[in-house]
């Protein structure tokens, strides 16, 4: 099946120049020039599969964009950026982004970083073939319907925060490193900004832990990494 690629960006000359580079490597691509049509091609035009999204758009920013995106869909989003400033990339990952790059780039470094998160997503839902479910206090996994609920209520979990989550699952009581959760969301070593992975740690104990500060269920190991326990 072809991957279907969903641009938001007000750049027509990049837009042209992806299209085409996006359908010689056998990509399907739907083009949008502000940040609504985008969210309204996201609900009309089909399956999308993964989206790419400027911050700078001219009727809303990339960040009010993703955030309506996230309220309809888990759809991955990798964000683009011509600014060099840490707090937008921490907000765009806050927000649910899985990926961050920075303008110019080289549209092939674009396609290999669109396959690896589709590839995570596919090795993550064969992972949950075998996880299917854990349930633990108040907290409920369901890898297979990639869905996690807190006290009975549904949280929104993007695709990477499910990853994470069956990666370190998979390794109950054991601690696993940065590095090791990296290679087991992306599988394979691509560039990320320092400290990506605390980030996105962060993210999920605040949606499954009564205290993120105090956390019962996703424990810091000093100098080892991140833990599940139960």
């Amino acid at each position: 099946m072809t991957t279907h690629v969903l641009v938001i960006d007000d750049d027509k000359t990049l837009q042209s120049l992806l299209g085409e580079y996006f359908r010689d490597n056998h990509l399907a691509v739907t083009a949008a020039l502000t940040g609504r049509e985008g969210v309204a091609a996201l609900s009309s035009r089909g399956a999308i599969d993964i989206i790419v999204l400027d911050i700078m758009l001219p009727d809303m920013d990339g960040f009010e964009t993703l955030k309506q995106i996230r309220a309809v869909s888990r759809t991955p989003v990798i964000m683009l950026t011509a600014r060099e400033e840490a707090a937008d990339r921490i907000i765009g990952l806050e927000l649910g982004a899985d990926d961050y790059m920075h303008k110019p780039f080289n549209p092939r470094e674009l396609i290999a970083r669109i396959k690896a998160i589709l590839r995570r997503a596919a090795v993550s839902e064969g992972t949950a073939a075998h996880a299917d479910r854990i349930v633990v206090g108040d907290v409920e996994i369901d890898f297979a319907g990639r869905r996690l609920h807190k006290s009975g209520r549904e949280m929104d979990v993007t695709g990477l925060e499910m990853d994470l989550l069956a990666a370190l699952a998979a390794r109950a009581g054991t601690p696993v490193d940065r590095e090791g959760l990296l290679n087991a969301v992306s599988g394979r070593n691509y560039e990320v900004f320092d400290r990506s992975i605390d980030v996105h740690i962060s993210r999920i104990r605040k949606k499954i832990e009564d205290d993120p500060a105090r956390p019962r269920y996703i424990l810091t190991v000093r100098g080892k990494g991140y833990k599940w326990v139960g």
